[in-house]
């Protein structure tokens, strides 16, 4: 097995930390697209066991652009209490969900993707060996634009989530940003560039 090691990671690793593998965290604005990044990279990724797309859990349905395992707030809260989630929060009166069974996938030297809130960054940088983040962003307009042509109600209001998309903490700061205005595969290049990064030494 081949593993690929973030050395930049590694110098704030410490004890007790879940490695070796990697947990690529893909992060933005409402509207970024990072649903669409992330699709188009799995696909790229299709024949490769060593890069893992978890699918999330939230509280509403999925739609077009974002698959996901629906369930209710009830069983949510169930399964955070059964510690059934490797990373967890809420959003926009939601609830999501990361399954811990990427724990293993970690362990077993395997690199995860997943599309996160910011709120989590610190969290998993404490709790993972490697993490790179990947902001994923596009001017306000763009944004606004993206999130009306949705039409989803689930989504709340445009306006608040616009707001929350400029509250950015300084502690969570990117490793890799990616400025998504044109055609997705320029972005999705950019995502497989991140997953195999030259910067990583390898590790047989």
């Amino acid at each position: 097995m081949t593993w690929f090691v973030d050395t930049r990671a590694l110098s704030r690793a410490r004890p007790g930390m879940i490695g070796p593998g990697r947990l690529v965290l893909v992060v933005g604005p409402s509207g970024a697209g990072k649903d669409t990044l992330i699709n188009g990279t799995r696909l790229e990724c299709a024949d490769d066991p060593t890069v893992v797309f978890p699918r999330r859990v939230v509280t509403r349905s999925s739609s077009q652009s974002e698959d996901h395992e629906t369930v209710s707030v009830e069983s949510f809260d169930r399964t955070v209490a059964e510690r059934g989630f490797a990373l967890w929060w809420h959003a926009h009166g939601n609830r999501y969900g990361i399954p811990s069974a990427i724990d293993h996938d970690i362990r077993s030297g395997r690199t995860v993707v997943c599309n996160v809130s910011r709120t989590i960054v610190g969290l998993a940088r404490q709790r993972y060996a490697s993490v790179a983040v990947v902001l994923v962003t596009a001017p306000p307009q763009i944004l606004e634009a993206r999130l009306a042509s949705r039409g989803r109600s689930s989504d709340g209001d445009i306006v608040q989530r616009m707001v929350r998309s400029s509250e950015i903490d300084p502690s969570d700061e990117p490793d890799f940003v990616i400025r998504n205005v044109g055609r997705p595969g320029v972005g999705i290049r950019r995502v497989l560039n991140v997953i195999h990064d030259p910067g990583f030494f390898v590790i047989f």
